[in-house]
């Protein structure tokens, strides 16, 4: 049986809503200000084998309701800006909009993993017309959001394809290296961050 039963048209439904939220975000963003607030968008519901995997490691019932209540990630989005400062006025938008609720937020930018991984984690509880797992109408939804640069996000996809697809024979110094470079990206971040700002000072 699905991992998330009847909810699995739900999900594919929420996620189209989230991904068009977004877009006309982008797009009324660059009506006003002549920029793009972000440059990448992409979402995905879990997959059934996926999500089945995270409750036999966390030791959950593979039911709809650990797949879509204690687990909050079985729809998520990640929004890749080009400037620090665009992550976060993405995220006043997001805690601007009806139907959407802050559940948890974690800003991995300002304070960076020990690994160096860097990114704004929002866990949003999402109302939406359909019948959610505690039998609610409206029903409550949960969706991860992931806010990063482009520099955070090349660091990270590269980090998870080295680590997790390779058998490494020196792990340390592999993690050593790319921590120096997680620092190397941010402090570009930084330095085009102030670039801009000395080009809008200019204007």
């Amino acid at each position: 049986m699905n991992i998330y039963g009847k909810y699995a048209s739900t999900l594919n439904k929420l996620l189209d809503q989230m991904l068009l939220r977004f877009r006309q975000l982008n797009q009324n963003y660059e009506r006003k200000y002549h920029e793009r607030l972000y440059e990448h968008l992409r979402g995905r519901v879990k997959s059934e084998a996926s999500m089945e995997e995270k409750c036999r490691r966390k030791n959950l019932p593979l039911t709809p309701n650990s797949a879509l209540q204690i687990n909050h990630d079985s729809v998520g989005l990640r929004v890749v800006c080009n400037f620090i400062d665009d992550i976060y006025t993405c995220i006043d938008y997001i805690k601007s909009w009806d139907n959407i609720t802050v559940f948890k937020e974690k800003d991995y930018i300002t304070n960076a993993k020990p690994n160096g991984y860097r990114s704004y984690h929002m866990i949003l509880l999402v109302t939406v017309p359909n019948e959610d797992v505690n039998g609610n109408i409206p029903g409550k939804y949960f969706v991860e959001v992931q806010l990063r640069t482009i520099a955070m996000d090349t660091w990270a996809s590269l980090e998870h394809e080295m680590k997790y697809k390779h058998q490494i024979k020196h792990p340390e110094m592999i993690g050593r290296e790319l921590k120096r470079v997680a620092d190397e990206l941010a402090s570009c971040d930084i330095s085009m961050q102030t670039i801009r700002q000395l080009i809008r000072e200019e204007d």
